[in-house]
């Protein structure tokens, strides 16, 4: 290899890792390495940022607008509702949901569907008894599966007709992949409905211990000095027998008293740990002599006026790696923390002091207009009601319900392309007034734009840099036995790894250049191998930060990392078989 294959490969694997260890978006990461492969001379100018002249990123963010005005609406809710059952079993709830939920990510981006139903199925589950974790990632799968069915259907799709299209290939068409793509989303479903009852274990999600549990929350407070607590005994203070609230802790001078005697005389300084009840623990900061250890948490905020929301932070967000106090929660977000689930788990420490994580769950107290306010922002992926009543059905929904059927029958029938027909779609809300153009602005997710549009600038590196070719020689020559079904089946694995722990979009990105030199290499149609590839790299059941719907469902359902697997290593077996015998048969590959 030359020097710049061998430059290229050393900046490819440093995005990938800086993608998994979640040093930086995926997106600043792929277009970093763009632009230092610019830099060193290895692509020029145009190759680095054809993304931005290709018509895919566009494509995404106007479909964005069509798919935002439509979930805004709220008009999904009352199609879901009526697929579900109160006295049906799981299995058969799952059997009636889950095909509406594809159906609508075949045509919609997934993550506005996954917004839309994991409030109202949570709401739900927690009326019924039932535990959310039964039904939120068997959602999530749908949408996946869903998603890969059309063209539109997911970002990764038309990404990958957009490196098609760079690469001088013709694009996909709007229902190519729907041959291959449908029987496998009908046989996944199938496979979801069969084992979901009995691989996921029943967890408590945060709507349930909140309403249904009436959950213990941990917070700190300071005595302040010179207040009516400084210098008195726990049980003078009235500390002893507050209503839903006990004090478990006191910390003085770096020392932790977990025995709290009644008898025990309080310090200015001293930091008193009480769990209780949500609702309960408001009062506390109502309590004379005592302050809030999350001063810049709760200082000024209105607790009378406030519900509580659940927050999914991102992978783009920018409060991963900070804590809350870094990241100035309260004044930024106008809404104060009172507990952060990670793993199926409530997190028994200092708040302001956790570093979040990619798929953190934060229980906000905030006024009512938070969600309308950050739903669309990039921060959290999710931010869901867990008090006050749920978001009412707009009439407006079924005008962006035929707007969205009208881009879609444009599209199909080949009388506008897709770009065009979404261009129509997002003026077309716009001018009906369904979304604003403020809402509309918002609902571009700008991250998977710009990933996209540097993932087809990296790619262009990967394969001008001689990288690709030699990587592929590596693929073809160590499969060689198994012909051109087994490189096939290798580029399948290694994408379906690779979007595990990246981006997608990413993984398709990389991925691509290397197929299209192997397809090049064995003299076969690279156009199987690149249906292969988008399919693969949505194919993400592993683990929660594989794609934006599990990380959506990770906190709201009371996942554990390993849950995952469960029913997810089963259904990538069945995605893996059924692409192995299926591409051959379509593409001839």
């Amino acid at each position: 290899m030359g020097w710049e294959a061998w430059l290229t490969l050393v900046v490819v694997l440093l995005s990938i890792v800086a993608m998994a260890k979640d040093f930086v978006p995926p997106a600043a990461a792929v277009l970093g390495a763009t632009v230092i492969l610019l830099l060193t001379g290895v692509v020029t100018s145009d190759e680095a940022f054809a993304g931005f002249s290709n018509a895919a990123p566009l494509t995404i963010a106007v479909l964005y607008i069509v798919a935002g005005a439509v979930s805004r609406t709220g008009v999904l809710t009352p199609l879901i509702a009526r697929s579900l059952n109160a006295s049906a079993s799981d299995r058969r709830t799952l059997a009636t949901l889950l095909p509406p939920v594809a159906a609508a990510s075949s045509v919609l981006n997934n993550t506005p569907i996954v917004a839309v139903l994991v409030p109202e199925m949570s709401a739900w589950a927690a009326r019924r008894g039932k535990s959310p974790s039964r039904f939120l990632m068997p959602i999530s799968f749908a949408a996946i599966l869903g998603g890969t069915v059309t063209v539109i259907g997911t970002s990764t799709n038309l990404v990958v007709s957009g490196l098609m299209d760079a690469a001088g290939l013709e694009p996909i068409g709007f229902f190519e992949m729907t041959k291959l793509a449908l029987p496998i989303a009908a046989l996944g479903l199938l496979v979801v409905v069969l084992l979901a009852p009995r691989v996921l274990p029943d967890r408590i999600g945060t709507r349930r211990e909140l309403t249904e549990f009436a959950r213990e929350f941990v917070i700190d407070m300071d005595v302040e000095q010179g207040g009516p607590l400084d210098g008195v005994t726990v049980e003078d203070g009235g500390l002893r027998h507050l209503a839903g609230v006990f004090l478990v802790q006191v910390e003085r001078d770096g020392e932790v008293n977990s025995a709290v005697a009644p008898t025990m005389r309080l310090r200015a300084g001293d930091t008193l740990r009480f769990a209780g009840k949500a609702d309960d623990v408001i009062d506390l900061h109502s309590m004379p002599g005592l302050a809030s250890g999350e001063r810049d948490q709760f200082v000024g905020f209105n607790l009378a006026r406030s519900n509580f929301f659940e927050a999914v932070v991102g992978a783009s967000s920018n409060l991963v790696g900070s804590t809350l106090k870094e990241a100035k929660f309260r004044s930024r977000y106008s809404a104060a923390v009172v507990a952060i689930h990670r793993a199926g788990q409530r997190i028994d420490a200092k708040l302001g002091e956790v570093p979040l994580r990619v798929g953190d769950t934060l229980v906000v107290l905030a006024d009512p207009g938070f969600r309308d306010r950050w739903r669309d922002g990039h921060d959290f992926l999710l931010v869901s009601p867990l008090s006050g009543p749920l978001p009412v059905t707009d009439k407006r929904g079924w005008w962006a319900v035929g707007v969205l059927l009208g881009v879609v029958a444009l599209a199909a029938t080949g009388v506008m392309p897709i770009l065009n027909a979404g261009l129509l779609g997002a003026l077309a809300v716009m001018v009906l007034r369904i979304v604003t153009p403020g809402e509309a602005r918002r609902s571009i997710d700008l991250d998977v734009v710009l990933l996209i549009a540097g993932g087809i600038g990296l790619s262009s590196a990967i394969t001008s840099s001689g990288l690709a070719e030699e990587l592929a020689s590596l693929l073809v020559s160590g499969l060689d036995t198994f012909g051109s079904v087994g490189t096939l089946v290798g580029i399948v694995i290694a994408t379906v790894m690779l979007t595990e722990v990246i981006s997608n979009v990413a993984a398709a990105s990389i991925v691509f250049p290397i197929s299209v030199a192997a397809a090049a290499s064995l003299g076969s149609d690279p156009r199987g191998f690149a249906i292969a590839i988008a399919i693969a790299a949505s194919a993400s059941f592993l683990t929660p930060i594989g794609y934006q719907t599990n990380v959506m469902v990770y906190g709201p359902g009371g996942y554990r990392y390993g849950d995952y697997s469960r029913l997810g290593a089963p259904l990538t077996a069945v995605v893996l078989v059924a692409l192995t015998v299926g591409v051959p048969l379509f593409w001839g590959v």
